[in-house]
């Protein structure tokens, strides 16, 4: 089962990862979203081993898991941290300084911007799937 893991930064700075759509909530933190992510993982293989040593099953929806990460904008511009912030916003459409209130995660960003945003890492992400060396 495929089930969403949420990644964002807190109002501390740190980074925390959830899941929302399942019952048996796993976390995981750190102050970078690596850090979040290897915790999480680690949450997840506690879980696992938890059931294996009280000798029951695992939930039907633990079993089979896998996670699709999903950011905030904070968290992506952390995780993905070779982008040039000012560079990407040109591509999208942003305005520069927006961009960067947007990756430090102190200013609200609109759906409207969101998809902005994602419509410009697609976009990158396909041009870069196409290359070919030489």
């Amino acid at each position: 089962m495929k089930t969403i893991a949420l990644i964002e930064k807190g109002k501390d700075g740190t980074f925390g990862v959830y899941t929302p759509e399942i019952d048996h909530t796993i976390i995981g933190e750190g102050n970078t979203v690596a850090d979040a992510k290897t915790d999480f993982e680690n949450s997840v293989n506690e879980v696992f081993a938890s059931y294996e040593e009280m000798g029951k099953q695992l939930p039907s929806e633990l079993q089979n898991i896998e996670f699709e990460y999903r950011y905030d904008i904070a968290s992506l511009f952390n995780y993905y941290n070779f982008i040039n912030v000012s560079k990407f916003a040109r591509i999208a459409g942003i305005n520069a300084s927006l961009m960067r209130q947007y990756k430090s995660g102190n200013q609200y960003i609109s759906e409207a911007q969101m998809l902005k945003i994602e419509n410009a890492l697609h976009k990158i992400a396909n041009e870069i799937s196409a290359i070919k060396l030489v």
